[in-house]
């Protein structure tokens, strides 16, 4: 069965950067797109960031307005994983953080266009 595990998260103070790992297992990672979401305490997931794929690798990115310029995705298929390095850290990206996986060509910003999902990784930055 598909298999998403996150690893990486940590308790931070802010500037601070963290980089967290997606290992997938179970399904054709090149293939899937692949996202980054988090929920805070009270509050809804939010997308974060999504690479798509392509042979080479690489993929095309989108990332929500808040950690542009903070944060950065890429893909290691070599690997089946997944990187979201976070730069810059601020108590507001204090959050779960899920990855999520989704058989298309697409970088969807909806939690419901995925497929797959992790069990999450809890990042804390602290002021």
């Amino acid at each position: 069965q598909v298999q998403l595990v996150e690893s990486g998260g940590g308790l931070v103070q802010a500037g601070d950067s963290l980089r967290l790992s997606c290992a997938a297992s179970g399904l054709t990672f090149s293939t899937y797109t692949m996202g980054w979401f988090r929920q805070a305490p009270g509050k809804e997931r939010e997308f974060v960031a999504a690479i798509t794929w392509n042979i080479w690798g690489g993929g095309r990115t989108d990332y929500t307005d808040s950690v542009k310029g903070r944060f950065t995705i890429s893909r290691d298929n070599a690997k089946n994983t997944v990187y979201l390095q976070m730069n810059s850290l601020k108590p507001e990206d204090t959050a779960t953080y899920y990855c999520a996986a989704q058989n298309s060509r697409t970088v969807p910003r909806s939690d419901s266009a995925y497929n797959y999902w992790g069990q999450g990784t809890q990042v804390t930055v602290s002021s």
